[in-house]
C-alpha cells in the first residue's frame, strides 16, 4: 500500500468525512482559545447544509390607492375642506369698501333727518349698523373704529345693549380714545339696571390703578422700557460704578415687576373670563339652565347689563354680575365681547 506524503493537500472541507474524534481536554496556556472539536464542526456543517430556506412570498404588495380606508379618508378630508372653504368665504376688498361707504352714507343721511323725521332716521341708523356688522362678520375685519361706528348707530336708536357691547369691543383696540370712553359712560348711565360694584372691587381699582386705568398696550410699553433700562444700567455699572445707576436699577426693577405682574394677570383673565352684555330688552335670570328653574332675582335683567361668563352650556349661559351674584340666562339674550 502506497502512503501519501505528508505534503499532499488535505481533502476539501465540504467533502471531508466526519470520523470519531477525541476532544482535546488538556489545559490551555493563558491567552489561548480552546479549539472546537472536529465532531462539533462536522455537526454544524451538516445542520447548515440540510436546513431548508424559507420560501419567498409570492403575494404582491397591495397598492395603496386601492385601500378602501384611504379612499374614504381622502374623500372625507376633501369634503371637509370644501365645506370649510364655502363656510368661511370672506368678502373681497372691493365689497368691504362698498359696504363701508354705504354705511357712512346711511349714517350721514340719518343725522340730517334725525330731528324732522325720527322714524326714518331710526331705520337708516339700523341699516348703517347692519352694513358695518356684515364687514366684521363676513369680511373678518376687526378694528376699533368699525365697532365704534356700530356702537354709535345703536346708541342713536336707544339700543343700549348692543351699543355697550360694541363700545366694549372697540375698547380692546382703542382703549384710550376719549370719545369712546365718553359714549360708553353715557350708554351705561341710560341702561335700566343699576348694579353697584362690590366695595372690595372699588378698593382694588383704587390701589392698583395702573392695572385698571392703563391699557394693555401702555402697560406693555412701560414694562419694556423699564426692563431695558434695568439691564442697560446693570451693564453700565460694571464699567462705570456711579451711585445714580444703582437708584435707576432699583426703580426699573420695581416698575418691571409691577407691570409684568399686571400683564400676567391680564392674560390670565383673558383665558378664564369672557365678558358679555345682555342684549334682550328684558330677560328672566334663573337658578338653572332651564325655564323650569325658579327666577334668581325678583326683577328681570335688562339690556346693557354687563357680566362675566362662567360657563357655556350651548343654549344657556352661566354668568356672574359685577356684584358677584350668579344666574343663568338663555344664550340668545346676550352677546360676548370676545
Amino acid at each position: 500500500m502506497n502512503r501519501k506524503p505528508h505534503n499532499t493537500p488535505a481533502t476539501p472541507v465540504a467533502q471531508a468525512s466526519c470520523r470519531p474524534f477525541r476532544a482535546n481536554t488538556r489545559g490551555y496556556f493563558f491567552g489561548s482559545r480552546p479549539h472546537r472539536s472536529r465532531r462539533d464542526a462536522c455537526a454544524t456543517r451538516n445542520r447548515a447544509a440540510t436546513l431548508p430556506k424559507a420560501p419567498k412570498s409570492t403575494v404582491p404588495p397591495r397598492p395603496l390607492f386601492l385601500a378602501p380606508r384611504l379612499i374614504s379618508s381622502a374623500l372625507a378630508a376633501l369634503a371637509l375642506f370644501l365645506c370649510s372653504f364655502t363656510a368661511h368665504a370672506e368678502l373681497s376688498k372691493t365689497e368691504i369698501a362698498d359696504l363701508f361707504s354705504q354705511g357712512k352714507e346711511l349714517f350721514r343721511q340719518a343725522n340730517e333727518i334725525a330731528a324732522s323725521k325720527p322714524l326714518e332716521a331710526r331705520d337708516l341708523y339700523r341699516k348703517a349698523a347692519l352694513r358695518f356688522e356684515r364687514i366684521t362678520r363676513e369680511g373678518g375685519v376687526q378694528n376699533g373704529k368699525l365697532h365704534y361706528n356700530i356702537g354709535n348707530a345703536y346708541f342713536r336708536i336707544n339700543d343700549f345693549g348692543r351699543a355697550i357691547l360694541n363700545y366694549r369691543r372697540a375698547e380692546q383696540f382703542i382703549p384710550n380714545d376719549p370719545n369712546l370712553q365718553q359714549n360708553l359712560e353715557s350708554a351705561r348711565k341710560r341702561r335700566t339696571d343699576r348694579i353697584e360694584e362690590q366695595q372690595k372691587t372699588k378698593v382694588l381699582k383704587t390701589v392698583f390703578f395702573w392695572h385698571y386705568d392703563l391699557s394693555a398696550r401702555t402697560r406693555s410699553t412701560i414694562f419694556t422700557i423699564a426692563f431695558l433700562a434695568l439691564w442697560g444700567c446693570a451693564a453700565a455699572r460694571l464699567f462705570f460704578p456711579r451711585p445714580f445707576l444703582k437708584w435707576i436699577i432699583g426703580v426699573s426693577a420695581v416698575f418691571s415687576v409691577l407691570f409684568l405682574a399686571s400683564i400676567l394677570v391680564e392674560l390670565s383673565n383673558l383665558k378664564q373670563h369672557r365678558p358679555g352684555v345682555i342684549l334682550a330688552q328684558e330677560v328672566v335670570a334663573r337658578k338653572g339652565d332651564s325655564d323650569t328653574y325658579q327666577p334668581s332675582f325678583k326683577e328681570p335683567l335688562h339690556a346693557g347689563t354687563e357680566f362675566i361668563m362662567v360657563e357655556d352650556r350651548g343654549d344657556w349661559l352661566h354668568l356672574e354680575l359685577i356684584d358677584s351674584r350668579r344666574c343663568w340666562i338663555p344664550a340668545k339674550a346676550a352677546g360676548l365681547v370676545r
